[in-house]
């Protein structure tokens, strides 16, 4: 299996593309859960989450931009503090960050380049047919890398659930929940008591959980259960931060208050200045209601999910003002179309629908059906994002408001370019 892995000449580093290449290389293997391999690629690495101080976000809404944020407020307080995030945006790199800087794309290379050396080693002492997954591999080079770079604190945010995934080989002193709705339950399971029960094991014998204010009544109950199970003291966020935060869409605010809570707990304390610094810088998240242009203005939100959906539609009836909206859309096959297209016709002056070069996207034909049996505003297909994204800021006029959002795979491709390479689709 070690034939999966590029064999650069041995006295080369790689370079970003050589990681991108074998990263993506490892897609055609598709995701296997379990920890078995991770532990086995972590020791072959020397163990280095083994001297991370940690934070773990899990949850279905909300974790990239609740890492941000803690790892911010943490770092304002005179701590060097690294987050690990996930899914990317255009590269990899954007994946592993320091004192809130990306690193450099030669030092994400050699993390990576470090993991497929351990990964090839890993593969020779695996079942055949089994190999070390794309997730794993980005983990073990983030711990790796952050531990070489010294951080204080990890801020962590899991992949998909928590029991399996790869993240939570790290022990962490903090643990956060942001959120839990019914989505991957092939995989988690199909009620949201068994999907909180997933995401939950990740919790620590005398640890500390923080959930947010707005949790399904469910998962409360099943973090209650938990945490009395495992000694662990169980946290509720405010509904509020403690500091302004001028602009902010309301579930960036519900975010920072979850993140100021979190870091407290970590922290013992928290200092006003440095919240004020956060508060300015954290809550502006790439594809979270991220600004791109004017003249229309125009918004990319990764809202990818029924609830992401919902709180869009929040902050978009507070924004829009009058103005026309038009909203560039594409979705992802195991989400639940229907209803996140139900919260968005209402307020959508026009639908375009458009293509991913991603086999679990659902066809932009399929979308425009949908929307016409839900009747509402004018809907159609451009099947190329980039010109779909032209003809809805075209459509919303100079004083209206453009919108991209359904997938964060869809702002990567546009955020890529138009002659770019696909990026990953897992």
């Amino acid at each position: 299996m070690s034939s999966i892995v590029p064999q650069p000449a041995t006295d080369r580093a790689w370079s970003i593309e050589d990681a991108e290449r074998w990263l993506l290389s490892l897609e055609r293997f598709g995701m296997t859960f379990g920890l078995g391999r991770m532990r086995r690629l972590m020791t072959a690495l020397g163990s280095p989450q083994e001297r991370l101080r940690a934070v773990h976000v899990v949850g279905s809404n909300g974790k990239s931009s609740t890492v941000r944020m803690i790892a911010a407020i943490i770092a304002g307080h005179g701590l060097r503090t690294g987050a690990y995030l996930s899914p990317h945006l255009v590269s990899f790199a954007e994946r592993v960050r320091v004192d809130g800087v990306d690193i450099a794309p030669e030092r994400f290379a050699g993390a990576v380049r470090r993991a497929a050396r351990a990964a090839a080693a890993v593969n020779r002492t695996l079942p055949a047919g089994e190999v070390v997954t794309q997730f794993e591999a980005i983990t073990a080079a983030a711990y790796d890398e952050l531990a070489r770079q010294g951080v204080d604190v990890a801020v962590v945010e899991a992949g998909l659930g928590g029991r399996y995934d790869a993240t939570s080989v790290i022990a962490s002193e903090v643990q956060v929940l942001t959120s839990v709705s019914l989505e991957h339950t092939h995989l988690l399971g199909p009620t949201i008591a068994d999907i909180a029960a997933e995401k939950l094991d990740v919790v620590r014998p005398g640890a500390t959980l923080v959930v947010g204010p707005t949790l399904h009544p469910d998962a409360l109950a099943v973090a209650e259960r938990v945490c009395a199970a495992r000694g662990a003291r169980l946290v509720n966020a405010p509904a509020g931060p403690p500091v302004e935060l001028p602009g902010a869409p309301p579930y960036q605010r519900r975010n920072f208050a979850l993140a100021c809570a979190a870091a407290g707990e970590l922290l013992g304390r928290l200092d006003d200045d440095a919240l004020t610094a956060a508060a300015a810088s954290a809550t502006l998240v790439p594809g979270r209601f991220e600004v791109v242009d004017e003249r229309p203005v125009t918004i990319f939100d990764g809202a990818h999910n029924l609830d992401g959906v919902r709180a869009l539609a929040e902050a978009l009836r507070g924004f829009l003002a009058g103005r026309r909206l038009v909203a560039c859309v594409a979705v992802l096959d195991d989400k639940d179309a229907v209803e996140m297209l139900r919260e968005l016709l209402g307020l959508c002056a026009e639908l375009i629908f458009t293509s991913l070069r991603n086999p679990r996207a659902l066809p932009a034909a399929t979308l425009e059906s949908l929307a016409r049996q839900l009747s509402g505003p004018s809907v159609h297909v451009i099947a190329d994002p980039h010109e779909a994204l032209a003809a809805a800021r075209a459509a919303a006029g100079e004083d209206g408001v453009a919108l991209a959002t359904g997938s964060l795979y869809l702002l990567a491709e546009l955020l890529r370019g138009p002659d770019a390479p696909r990026g990953s689709t897992l």
